[in-house]
């Protein structure tokens, strides 16, 4: 699934492609994503309109025209790319287009993603739950501490909750708590306010080493193979199970937490 690294790699990748351009047209291939796309409305709304802005909110880009926002999900597997006049691949099902013919190209395999339209992002059901931003000024360790107290739930699915923090996902969940030498199962009331300030510095960082990382490869959403430039992680432990931690040489763990894996040195993390 594109985390938070992904869709910021994306929103920096197209921005510079589709502000302030006018949209000429919209064309939906398939209506039927995680929500119905709403076709008539985008096509009424943004048809002769520009882009002013590109927020992203967690996983979720809001493009804003006048005073209203599309809103876009990448799903599972959901891309945007630029394009210009190409053969569509299989699962390309929107394009936005605008006046100079450059395409705005959303593809989803699994359909999981979504565009929706509103006026208010901030009431809208998809958005008005989720916590602070991990780049924000908001977020810190005093934050999680607080927050966590008296919480039973596994760390790693605490600080993967969007209600409590958007935007640490799976990948950078197992990578944040491994650097901050916590096992995932552990309740998240029982860890200590200066293990959560290292969890919260080590949550920063890897997230912002990750968006540096994918900025290298801007590029490549407007190159030849038209693929976006998604980062080339440098993982510790996720994807590295069975084989040996590159701290003490012990052989890393996987389990199943909340259906998803985690990986971690028994050794490491306590």
């Amino acid at each position: 699934m594109p985390e938070l690294p992904e869709v910021e790699t994306t929103l920096r990748g197209i921005e510079p492609h589709i502000l302030n351009k006018t949209v000429s047209s919209i064309i939906v291939r398939q209506t039927s994503l995680r929500w119905p796309v709403p076709t008539e409305l985008l096509k009424d709304k943004l048809i002769n309109k520009t882009f002013s802005a590109i927020k992203r909110r967690g996983k979720y880009l809001l493009l804003q025209a006048s005073e209203e926002f599309l809103i876009i999900h990448l799903g599972m597997s959901g891309s945007l790319r630029i394009a210009r006049e190409e053969k569509l691949k299989k699962h390309d099902h929107i394009d936005i287009i605008f006046e100079d013919e450059l395409i705005l190209r959303y593809c989803d395999p699994r359909r999981f993603g979504c565009f929706l339209w509103t006026d208010n992002p901030d009431s809208h059901f998809l958005l008005k739950n989720l916590g602070p931003e991990p780049l924000g000024n908001s977020f810190n360790g005093k934050y999680l501490f607080d927050l966590s107290r008296k919480r039973k739930a596994p760390i790693k699915n605490f600080i993967m909750n969007s209600k409590n923090i958007v935007g640490v996902g799976n990948i950078y969940a197992n990578e944040a708590l491994f650097k901050a030498k916590i096992r995932p199962t552990r309740q998240a009331g029982r860890v200590s306010l200066q293990k959560f300030e290292t969890l919260s510095e080590e949550i920063v960082s890897i997230l912002r080493k990750s968006i540096d990382q994918g900025g290298t490869t801007l590029r490549d959403f407007v190159g030849s193979d038209n693929k976006p430039g998604y980062f080339k992680q440098q993982l510790e432990v996720y994807g590295r199970q069975g084989k040996e931690c590159k701290i003490c040489s012990s052989i890393l763990k996987n389990i199943t937490i909340g259906q998803r894996s985690s990986v971690f040195c028994p050794k490491c993390q306590k």
